[in-house]
């Protein structure tokens, strides 16, 4: 589904040329005049900046992407050929603080029309728990940079750059990349509203279908590998407890592994929740010695045969169901 723009290999030799390369796609005129002919070229750090710039793009964009499926994309490095294509892009849109490898690659890039995602919304701090429930019940003996680990975050002041899994901050994000599309390509900038506004009724509803979903259960609480989701556990007043912290290859420590069986038992835990991309080792682990289940709560970082639809829509639906099952939606 992803169209790639290729460039011949000589012309990615040296920064000299990188430059060049990238002053000629820098340009707003420059690009309106090849539209005439070409899709703008889009390239997208990884699958939710990918979905939106397909999804708003429609038919006039040609959309790359950094992260292959099935790839970590926290742990994603870039080959040359990927750092020199950028400066092929007419827009790049990226999420800052997920990828550092990408974010000093479009620095360099010299690319005018890039945007970063954690502009468009307000961030917030959320650790391996995150909640209302929790924060006086369960104080942590572990000192907080166990439960804190040295990751993406960093590059965010602490700050949880997991936006999308929160449909609100996502539909607003959405906003912001219609209107760079259009900035970036007025010759469409109709078609762009237009999808900009379908695709931003739907997440409206998907929005609905969590609230309407998670309004009854029986448990607030669900544990998950990583803490990837503090906005949607804020947005429909659940509680996330993590058994790693923002960094999803992060060891928890003894006392947090003790932790969340204490919390399992006290709130009625049935489920731990694992993810598509990252190991389920630890969780599979936890829920062995807790007696609880495991299922999958998709942090959507990436599509693949495994995941559980086939899109961003499908996939948070499938969310929605496996948190009314493990928290018992009445």
């Amino acid at each position: 589904m992803n169209a790639r723009r290729l460039i011949p290999t000589a012309t990615l030799a040296g920064a000299v040329t990188l430059g060049l390369v990238a002053l000629s796609a820098c340009s707003s005129s420059d690009a309106a005049d090849k539209k005439s002919g070409d899709k703008l070229a889009v390239t997208a750090s990884f699958y939710p900046m990918q979905f939106l710039a397909e999804r708003i793009g429609g038919d006039h964009v040609s959309v790359t992407t950094l992260t292959k499926p099935g790839v970590e994309p926290h742990d994603l490095e870039l080959a040359p050929r990927q750092v020199s294509q950028l400066g092929e892009a007419d827009v790049i849109l990226y999420l800052k603080g997920i990828q550092p490898a990408v974010d000093e690659a479009i620095t360099q890039s010299g690319v005018k029309n890039t945007l970063d995602a954690t502009s468009l919304t307000t961030l917030e701090k959320h650790g391996t728990e995150v909640g209302h429930a929790h924060e006086d019940d369960h104080a942590s003996d572990h000192p907080a940079e166990e439960e804190h680990p040295a990751g993406e975050e960093d590059a965010l002041g602490g700050k949880d750059p997991h936006i999308w899994l929160d449909p609100v901050k996502y539909a607003e994000v959405a906003k912001g990349v219609g209107a760079s599309l259009e900035k970036a390509d007025p010759d469409n900038s109709a078609a762009y509203r237009k999808n900009t506004d379908a695709l931003v009724k739907e997440l409206g509803g998907l929005d609905t279908a969590f609230k309407q979903g998670l309004t009854d259960t029986t448990t607030k609480t669900f544990i998950t590998t990583h803490a990837a989701f503090g906005y949607l556990a804020e947005r429909y007043g659940l509680t996330q407890e993590a058994i790693a912290g923002i960094d999803p290859e992060s060891e928890p420590s003894p006392a947090r592994v003790k932790e969340l069986e204490t919390i399992a038992e006290h709130d009625k835990v049935g489920t731990v929740f694992f993810e598509t991309l990252a190991s389920d080792k630890t969780a599979k682990t936890l829920a062995a010695d807790s007696g609880l289940k495991t299922d999958v709560l998709d942090p959507l970082e990436g599509i693949t045969d495994k995941s559980k639809g086939d899109d961003y829509i499908e996939v948070m639906q499938s969310n929605l169901a496996a948190l009314q099952k493990a928290l018992g939606a009445k």
